[in-house]
């Protein structure tokens, strides 16, 4: 049956957080019933060791789409928001209480947000695909997309079964990471975006933002692994003492437990600091990136291919960071922190007003990669939705 624009209104973002052992009990004993609207079980990561807390669907709601959940509290079992771009509605579904076979199916097309980080994520994740395949083959959902949030090395194989290329019924897929799959027909590159899960907030900025004079020349606040270029770099910042003018906050074993009073401190040190220092983790992009444009501290970024699958710098030569230069993201890359301190003393030279250009520079840019990724979403889902409608 032809899809009308009508009908193309009615699309439905849904973040199927995957959760708990809670899900999973609904999954395979195929309880119906619907959660308690609220709960004391908070979404903060360390809650509830089997959940998914990445929170890619609320970056894209929330960060990206600007749409209001309700209720607002985010131990909330389920939440909603709806927002119309041009003529097409969304509606978010979001919580624990979002299980397969518990959602609502009465419109025809469905955008999957799901976790493919590591293995237990994946289980969840295909139970979802699983799941929304029967309701495909039974001609109770038309069309079906995915924002995945993908395997920091872009070992995403488990997910190509599903994709109407290879026979399955997934028609778009946005990807998180650099990967060679991007080709920007059916499979699109997604930014990873900042830690909601964390609770980072969506920032509004303020004339202080923008005017004041920052007392730190720049900020790292992570952790520092063996052998790695984070070692590199704290020494580079020690040896010419530049670690004594930026905030450094670093310790040797990653710590997913975040407070109201380290998530302030973190805030404070992007606030407060021109530049933010953004080594590689086990990938090359990383949350720090998309927190730094928030406040307007720009990010100096290692550009530096890492261990994996995510692309070859000989043969992708954007990569990596391929979606965030094609977008002119106005950052500092460097290939080594031997470059640091070059971009340091420079940086010292600077006079307020420059600085002042800068940020508002930054800061409009990100509002544009923002806006721009909406449009692009939408375009994208409407015209392969229709597209594929067709005959």
């Amino acid at each position: 049956m032809r899809l009308t624009r009508k009908r193309l209104c009615s699309f439905l973002i849904a973040l199927y957080c995957l959760f708990s052992l809670y899900a999973a009990f609904h999954v395979f004993l195929g309880r119906r019933r619907r959660a308690p609207a609220a709960s004391t079980r908070g979404l903060r990561k360390g809650a509830a060791p089997a959940r998914d807390r990445r929170g890619r669907g609320l970056y894209l709601w929330e960060h990206i789409f600007e749409g209001s959940l309700d209720p607002t509290d985010v131990t909330a079992q389920w939440r909603e928001g709806n927002s119309v771009v041009g003529r097409t509605h969304y509606s978010f579904i979001t919580g624990p209480a979002v299980v397969p076979g518990y959602f609502p199916i009465d419109v025809n097309n469905v955008v999957l947000v799901l976790n493919g980080r590591e293995k237990a994520k994946i289980f969840y994740a295909t139970q979802w695909l699983l799941y929304v395949q029967n309701l495909v083959q039974t001609q109770k959902l038309h069309h079906i997309a995915v924002v995945l949030l993908g395997n920091e090395h872009c070992n995403n194989e488990w997910i190509n079964q599903f994709l109407k290329r290879n026979g399955g019924f997934v028609e778009v897929l946005f990807i998180i990471y650099d990967s060679p799959w991007i080709n920007d027909v059916d499979i699109f590159q997604w930014p990873l975006g900042v830690a909601t899960y964390r609770n980072f907030p969506v920032v509004e900025a303020s004339w202080s933002m923008l005017h004041n004079e920052r007392p730190y020349l720049c900020n790292f606040l992570g952790t520092v692994y063996e052998n790695s270029s984070r070692q590199a770099l704290m020494n580079i910042l020690k040896q010419d003492g530049n670690d004594k003018l930026c905030w450094v906050s670093v310790r040797e074993q990653w710590q997913p437990q975040e407070t109201n009073e380290s998530l302030k401190n973190y805030q404070d040190a992007l606030l407060q600091s021109d530049l933010t220092l953004c080594p590689v983790g086990v990938n090359t992009e990383c949350y720090r990136i998309y927190e730094a444009c928030s406040y307007g501290s720009v990010p100096v970024v290692e550009d530096i291919m890492t261990a994996g699958n995510c692309g070859n710098t000989s043969v992708y030569h954007n990569a990596p960071l391929q979606l965030l230069k094609s977008m002119d993201a106005p950052f500092i890359f460097i290939k080594n922190w031997n470059e640091l301190p070059a971009v340091l003393e420079k940086e010292k030279t600077l006079i307020l007003q420059e600085k002042i250009q800068r940020r508002k520079m930054l800061l409009d840019w990100y509002q544009h990669f923002k806006t721009e990724l909406k449009m692009r979403f939408t375009n994208i889902l409407e015209s392969s939705f229709l597209m594929n409608n067709k005959g």
